[in-house]
């Protein structure tokens, strides 16, 4: 069985087709099908951790250009266009060699030409929305899709009801297999204060590292900290921590340029997630039952993020901090209140707990097996 994968260059799209990929293996075995042969179609990225988790699971990464669709003008928008022509062009060409028998996309203008190309070849198409509000290549890739699939309940008025299932958000499920050991070995962690674990996001940490640091001294007095400030910001942010930190305050402070792999030793090791508010942050947070504050980055398209979290925040599982509000004092009040009562941080475990979706790379695999075998 042959199977396309599309979407765009980042570990939002990447990370739950993976997931989507390892139960596609499993479902596969169980079966006896041996001839699975997936294959990833888009965009190039600087980020080699996305290629290597590619090649991990044996996926072949053939690149497609394709350039971004605005609703507003910029002078950049000729060259998109060009790129969008060119990555159809190259569509046609890699899908005619290759023609799978079914194509998954998550969207990401970098899906576009395989969805477009797929359909005039009649190749079945499945889509994942993980957002509460769809984006604009999933609404247009909606109209040639068999099936939709839907992480949050909100987003499925934009679709045809009739086409649409609500399954989650796929996760990896290897984040289950981190270690607080790992975690105190790795990190140099002190353990004996709880352990607050703040993650700016690719698109948004500055903010976060900002009121990070004008309340450093306060949250170490009580808490032990790990900030994943991103590889831009780390230099800076090091050179201030060395300069204003006591040297007993350094050990209960650990600043990162990013995780990797070390990701699920983080998670296993924190009390409390501080954390953008991007689809995949959240399922992955519900997933491993982690207490959370919420920090949507502002201006996301259509306001994505701040959607995300306050749906995820009816369940009771976070708490949501919107940048333009948020102030030193209530950051504080925010994680003193979570974390200096035992009560509040296992109803808000067990809240994540009910939200999560961990089966829902299997109900995908086996839509992507269902239709692909029609």
């Amino acid at each position: 069985m042959r199977i396309a994968l599309t979407g765009g260059g980042t570990g939002g799209h990447l990370f739950p087709l993976i997931a989507v990929v390892k139960q596609l293996k499993n479902i596969a075995l169980e079966r006896g099908i041996y001839d699975l042969d997936i294959r990833f179609y888009g965009p190039k990225t600087k980020d080699e951790f996305l290629y290597a988790a590619l090649a991990e699971e044996n996926i072949k990464f053939e690149p497609i250009m394709s350039g971004k669709l605005r609703r507003y003008f910029s002078f950049q928008n000729p060259i998109d266009l060009i790129k969008l022509i060119i990555g159809l062009f190259q569509a046609q060409w890699k899908l005619f060699r290759f023609m799978p028998d079914i194509i998954f996309s998550k969207g990401g203008y970098g899906s576009l030409p395989i969805v477009v190309i797929g359909w005039l070849f009649k190749i079945p198409i499945i889509i994942h929305e993980s957002d509460s509000i769809p984006g604009l290549i999933n609404k247009i890739s909606s109209k040639f899709a068999k099936k939709i699939a839907v992480a949050f309940p909100s987003a499925s008025k934009y679709f045809n009801e009739s086409k649409m299932a609500i399954l989650g958000n796929p996760t990896r499920e290897n984040l289950k297999e981190g270690s607080i050991d790992e975690a105190k070995r790795i990190f140099s962690l002190k353990g004996d204060k709880p352990l607050i674990l703040i993650l700016g996001g690719s698109q948004g940490a500055r903010a976060i590292n900002d009121l990070v640091m004008t309340t450093l001294e306060d949250i170490l007095l009580r808490y032990e900290i790990i900030l994943v400030c991103g590889e831009k910001n780390y230099k800076d942010l090091y050179n201030e921590s060395e300069a204003r930190l006591k040297s007993d305050q350094k050990s209960y402070f650990h600043l990162l340029p990013f995780l990797g792999e070390n990701l699920k030793h983080a998670y296993a090791g924190a009390n409390l997630i501080i954390s953008r508010a991007g689809a995949g942050s959240i399922f992955e947070i519900a997933y491993l039952a982690k207490p959370s504050i919420l920090i949507p980055l502002p201006n996301s398209a259509q306001d994505h993020q701040l959607e995300n979290a306050y749906e995820y925040s009816k369940f009771g599982a976070t708490i949501v901090m919107e940048q333009q509000n948020m102030t030193p004092h209530l950051f504080l009040n925010n994680i003193a209140h979570i974390l200096n009562d035992e009560t509040i941080i296992r109803k808000m475990s067990a809240d994540a707990e009910k939200f999560a979706t961990p089966q829902a790379a299997r109900k995908i695999a086996e839509e992507v097996f269902y239709f692909g075998e029609l």
